[in-house]
């Protein structure tokens, strides 16, 4: 029995120093890929531009660099996405501006849905890309850590998921109207059951920063709610409507 007990605290004491041995090394290999990463200026990143051959090419997005060599087609000179290497253009890649004061890392102005979409184009890279460093300047001080720019883009594209979220689940309680269109016949909007309705879409204006409206199919008994406008030319009862 004494026996038993001294092979049971031994034993103990064997998996108490391996799993101290691997916490160790899992720590070592953390410290090791941090130390991997860089921290670029703006001069610095700019050198990764695709323009020199011996050098790979870089951009960054949300202070995030990016190593994009394996997409050189693209990224590359002459490429068509080269306009954001050498540089965080982070604006850019919703604006669609890719020329002069474009191509900055500035979202001032953005709604919360473009700020959202910049966001998920970072996590894009983080797939598909490695992350060689962060950049610093708007996103990341001098010493890698994140600023207070970041963290306020973070919160202000997580409120942009959350209102969106909440739109879907809002018009999902009033069906939305089919739609075609053709280059000859022009656009039509239909209802299988109800009638066509142009109707607000309030979370809009919290989401892009505009008001829209949206095609929504109602009953007869529910036509006198207020804010449903009829579609021009469209009978007040008819299932389709012409759109121009």
């Amino acid at each position: 029995m004494k026996n038993n007990s001294i092979i049971i605290i031994v034993l103990g004491v064997f998996v108490a120093l391996v799993a101290a041995l691997l916490f160790r090394l899992k720590l070592f290999t953390v410290e090791e890929e941090e130390e991997d990463l860089r921290l670029y200026t703006v001069e610095e990143l700019a050198l990764y531009n695709g323009t020199h051959p011996d050098l790979p090419i870089l951009l960054g997005i949300l202070g995030s660099v990016f190593d994009v060599t394996k997409g050189k087609s693209h990224y590359g000179t002459g490429g068509g996405y080269n306009h954001f290497s050498g540089r965080d253009a982070s604006r850019a890649f919703v604006s669609g501006n890719f020329t002069g004061d474009g191509l900055t890392d500035s979202l001032q102005g953005l709604s919360s849905s473009e700020v959202k979409s910049v966001v998920e184009w970072r996590d894009f890279y983080f797939r598909s890309y490695t992350f060689v460093g962060k950049l610093v300047g708007r996103y990341y001080d001098s010493q890698g850590n994140s600023t207070k720019y970041l963290k306020g883009v973070e919160v202000k594209a997580a409120r942009g998921a959350q209102l969106l979220e909440k739109q879907k689940k809002e018009e999902a309680k009033q069906p939305s109207c089919n739609s075609r269109w053709s280059q000859g016949d022009g656009g039509e909007v239909w209802c299988d059951v109800g009638v066509p309705r142009l109707v607000q879409r309030p979370l809009e204006i919290a989401l892009t920063g505009k008001m829209s409206k949206r095609c929504a199919c109602f009953k007869e008994e529910q036509l006198d709610q207020p804010g449903l406008e009829v579609y021009d030319g469209c009978d007040f009862l008819g299932k389709s409507c012409r759109v121009n």
